[in-house]
């Protein structure tokens, strides 16, 4: 199976639980749209839509906006929510983020938000959103951001033992350095997003032996033992933990 075959696999059984989640919260969308600041007669595009949270939000505020996706199952959900909230000026394409099947220059606005760590070789979606925004268009990424360096093995572990199809989480300057020779950074912020250990494991049915085993490591960090990278916390007896959310927006240059 390749990668691709295991990112589809993983947000098939997620889709329908997808939305209900604490990252469709109208208070982080709201966030996403007004740091935007679209004029409304922008081509938008929303990549790796997963079920089209972001260009859903975005519609009322663009003149229209095409949604994509490896997954067919996720765009169907999307697609229902946006019809259930009559949104009109919002497309959905399956497709795959590393080869976009759109003209060079087609777009003002492209938004991509927590995919870049289900990238193999997160470059190659980067350069195609690239390529298919126009000059001086706005690229906005919303990734989650990794932590210290000597944590990130550990942390990227567990991630990929609650979800296969996680690759590896970037640094704020692997960011950077990805934004920096065609872009002029116009937004950089850090938002940390608590998240309940049991119901991330829930969202993608991470088998209960595995949720089992982090959970006992999230306990004995809590412990006082070894570090997981995720500083979980307890809440009203839940063990918590805060994603650090990275907000990048570049206007790419002439």
């Amino acid at each position: 199976m390749n990668h691709n075959d295991t990112v589809k696999n993983s947000f098939k059984k997620q889709a329908e639980k997808f939305a209900a989640y604490h990252m469709s919260k109208t208070e982080y969308t709201d966030y996403l749209v007004n740091r935007i600041g679209a004029k409304g007669t922008e081509h938008a595009l929303e990549v790796a839509a997963g079920t089209c949270i972001c260009g859903r939000a975005l519609a009322p505020f663009v003149k229209d906006i095409t949604c994509i996706d490896l997954t067919e199952e996720m765009l169907a959900q999307g697609k229902k929510f946006a019809e259930e909230s009559q949104v009109k000026n919002i497309y959905f394409q399956t497709g795959n983020a590393e080869e976009l099947p759109y003209d060079s220059e087609t777009f003002d606005l492209v938004v991509t938000r927590l995919s870049f760590h289900h990238f193999d070789n997160p470059e190659k979606p980067f350069n195609e959103m690239k390529r298919v925004l126009k000059k001086s268009g706005k690229l906005v990424v919303w990734d989650m951001e990794a932590t210290e360096e000597s944590l990130r093995g550990i942390n990227d572990k567990i991630e990929n033992m609650r979800d296969p199809s996680h690759t590896r989480i970037l640094s704020r300057e692997e960011f950077e350095e990805m934004f920096k020779k065609d872009f002029v950074l116009q937004c950089e912020e850090t938002t940390l997003v608590p998240v309940n250990l049991k119901s991330w494991m829930k969202l993608t049915d991470t088998p209960e032996s595995v949720q089992k085993e982090i959970a006992n490591l999230m306990k004995a960090e809590l412990a006082g033992g070894s570090k997981t990278g995720f500083s979980p916390y307890k809440k009203e007896s839940r063990i918590m933990f805060d994603h650090r959310w990275l907000l990048l927006i570049g206007e790419k240059r002439h």
